[in-house]
């Protein structure tokens, strides 16, 4: 091929490769579809703010979680954590909710929310509880797993131990006292489950655990009737009195202290 020639075809390439990079060497870049990008940390806070305020929690949870990742550190961090855990409690994420109030009370175990974190939990676990509670009631609820009923007493009776001046403790309070009703309750359908069956020393045994693990409860008087009733019937007349002077002492106007004295007076 002639010099002449080679150098023409050289000369049109560069020509070519200079258009091509000229035209579109370069890729376009592709226009962000994120809306809050360049977002301050406190326009990022109050927009999931108010969309908390709003309902929108799937949302807030967004802007949360994103606020945390930009902005890992300080105030509004710390702030957001906690209110993402209660975006996804009202979103009915439990899990993820208990996760994050867990980890705010393992990174700000002094930050004046974590009162507050211990009763979200509580509010966590209640909720199922109540939503089981619910499902059964056409059942038989003596079947029913109260695991959620204890973990609510467990995290709202942390919170009174721990902060009994809490502006959140007079609610929890009340809380316990439903749970502690609901828990008693249960042990006392599996014990009159016991005694369908004849089986006195469970009977008995459930019957304690009520009158020791749930003390104030509206189902302690019934305990004690059981237990006078199985110690009865298995011979043991010494621990049969003892809960009977209990019954006595305590609920001396109670039917179940009635039941049991008739009982005593049988035997």
């Amino acid at each position: 091929m002639p010099v002449s020639l080679r150098a023409g075809l050289r000369l049109c390439c560069l020509v070519l490769l200079a258009t091509v990079v000229a035209c579109g060497g370069e890729p376009a870049t592709k226009k962000s579809d994120d809306r809050t990008e360049g977002w301050s940390v406190d326009k990022l806070y109050q927009e999931a703010r108010k969309a908390t305020l709003d309902g929108g929690y799937v949302e807030a949870i967004d802007l949360y979680e994103k606020l945390e990742a930009r902005y890992p550190y300080g105030a509004y961090a710390q702030q957001a954590l906690i209110d993402v855990a209660y975006s996804y409690y009202k979103n009915g994420d439990a899990e993820l909710s208990i996760e994050a109030a867990d980890r705010f009370m393992r990174l700000y175990p002094l930050h004046p929310n974590v009162e507050y974190a211990y009763y979200l939990k509580g509010l966590v676990h209640f909720r199922r509880e109540v939503s089981i509670l619910e499902k059964w009631l056409p059942q038989n609820i003596a079947a029913r797993d109260v695991s959620n009923a204890r973990r609510a007493f467990d995290d709202f009776g942390q919170l009174l131990r721990s902060f009994p001046d809490s502006r959140y403790a007079p609610d929890a309070r009340q809380r316990m006292v439903y749970l502690r009703n609901q828990m008693a309750e249960q042990d006392i359908l599996v014990a009159r489950y016991y005694m369908t069956r004849g089986a006195y020393l469970a009977v008995a045994n459930r019957a304690r655990h009520v009158v020791e693990t749930y003390p104030r409860s509206q189902f302690t008087p019934e305990a004690l009737e059981l237990m006078v009733t199985a110690y009865r019937i298995l011979g043991l007349n010494s621990q049969a009195g003892d809960a009977l002077r209990v019954l006595n002492l305590n609920y001396p106007s109670h039917p179940a202290t009635e039941r049991a004295g008739k009982l005593a007076v049988l035997q």
